[in-house]
């Protein structure tokens, strides 16, 4: 297939330092919103009840997993069609985008069905409180019901990220995350007439911000992306392009199923101390998420730096790129640290919290944080598994920090009978996934980064 002859994208040729900061920093504010959505919502939701708050919490696995089937989509489309741009290929550019869209539409079939018939058995095996059980069945199942719009959303922005697009992305993710925060209250306690929906309310307005979002994406992508064209022809499954899209993609959904399965597991090792216990370890998500988030916005346009150099046969700009990235990801993780260490009663007021609530929940955040900067280096070296073709690299780091170790030692530690005890098993578990990611990562820059040097 003959090349087409493109002008050079920058992510080929501005400074690194400053390619990073141009295409991270809009990632990173947009995340940064999302995140403060994510704690908005949990914060109007403690104002329901306590045991809303935990209904929540029961039901981030499955939206884990939905948004990463989403995202593992995105990824594995995102590395092609970024490394397709790098060798001036244009037919291939295009095919991997609309062989994402097919991919996307089976998913959101599967997440449909399993709204309907799959989230009251899910929530019957995991509480016996009933408030809890009908506001999680309210709440997942609208999410996944109406599931359309958080795929169309992160396909769309991938694809504006995987050409460099990523100020549009800030746009997308920054408004469809405000109106979700703006809805919030008014769907969940029934403001200007409308009727006070409770949990479901939370759902509702999640959904609308998704939607809106997707729309963005869509008009976005036809109105600004020239790098990639959108048509029904590329819509064909093709294996030249299916292939390589499932070999990153499959990964990154592995990943977050395996993040799912962490999820239910430590609900169920809580659980067996009290259901607060529980609550506290969602509301511990949604904090974390203030940290997690930009830095995988980082990841994200590291993906995709690291991708286009590696298609152009530039290692330089690829060895530059997870150096800078690394200095910036550790930073973040440590004002991370700080603020759990110095600031944990104030970031869990927050939550109108019981004395119980604030209690466990001061020494979970205390000692899982202990764990962010080792999770900085592992997040940032991670994307150059994925961008360079090899995610199943990150499935083996993801299997043995959170399988292999973590449930296993946070379970050990629950026989100790004190909840606090279990909260160890995170920094212990980042330790052996740290370093399993540095073996890993000196296989792979051996064998695909430094061959490129002597060419």
């Amino acid at each position: 297939m003959k090349a087409n002859t493109l002008e050079e994208n920058k992510m080929g040729v501005m400074p690194v330092p400053r390619l990073l900061l141009n295409m991270a920093l809009p990632m990173i504010i947009s995340m940064l919103v999302q995140a403060l959505y994510n704690i908005v919502d949990s914060v109007y939701v403690s104002q329901v009840s306590e045991s809303a708050v935990t209904a929540l919490s029961l039901a981030f696995p499955v939206q884990n997993m939905q948004i990463g089937f989403a995202v593992g989509i995105g990824v594995g489309v995102n590395s092609l069609l970024s490394k397709s741009l790098g060798q001036k290929n244009q037919e291939a550019a295009d095919r991997a985008a609309g062989n994402g869209v097919f991919l996307m539409c089976i998913a959101v079939v599967l997440f449909v069905l399993f709204g309907i018939f799959g989230v009251r058995p899910y929530y019957r095996m995991q509480s016996q409180v009933a408030e809890t059980v009908e506001g999680g069945i309210a709440y997942t199942s609208i999410c996944c019901i109406f599931t359309l719009g958080v795929f169309v959303q992160i396909l769309g922005e991938r694809l504006l990220q995987a050409t460099g697009r990523t100020l549009h992305t800030m746009f997308i993710q920054a408004t469809g995350a405000i109106i979700n925060i703006v809805l919030d209250p008014i769907f969940i306690h029934g403001w200007f007439g409308i009727p006070a929906m409770g949990v479901a309310g939370a759902a509702v307005a999640t959904v609308i911000g998704q939607w809106v979002g997707a729309i963005l994406c869509v008009y976005c992508n036809f109105r600004f992306n020239s790098d990639v064209h959108l048509s029904f022809r590329f819509l064909k499954p093709v294996k030249a392009s299916i292939g390589p899209i499932l070999a990153v993609g499959v990964p990154a959904i592995v990943m977050n199923a395996i993040g799912s399965v962490m999820n239910f597991g430590m609900n169920q090792i809580l659980q067996s101390f009290q259901e607060t216990a529980t609550g506290v370890f969602g509301v511990y998500f949604k904090l974390q998420s203030f940290f997690f988030m930009p830095l995988f916005g980082m990841n994200n346009a590291t993906i995709s730096i690291i991708a286009y150099n590696y298609g152009a046969e530039k290692p330089e700009r690829i060895v530059k790129t997870l150096r800078v990235a690394c200095s910036v990801a550790v930073c973040i993780m440590l004002a991370g640290l700080l603020a759990f260490q110095l600031a944990p009663g104030l970031l869990l007021g927050l939550f109108n919290p019981s004395e119980e609530f604030l209690a466990i929940g001061t020494s979970a955040l205390r000692i899982i944080s202990f764990h962010f900067p080792i999770a900085a280096f592992c997040i940032i070296l991670g994307a150059c598994f994925q961008a360079l073709g090899n995610g199943i690299y990150s499935t083996i780091v993801s299997l043995c920090r959170q399988l292999f170790v973590l449930l296993p030692t946070a379970y050990l530690l629950s026989l100790t009978g004190s909840v606090h005890n279990v909260w160890w098993a995170f920094p212990i578990a980042e330790i052996a996934s740290g370093l399993v990611t540095m073996l890993l990562f000196t296989r792979i820059y051996r064998r695909k980064v430094k061959p490129l040097f002597d060419r």
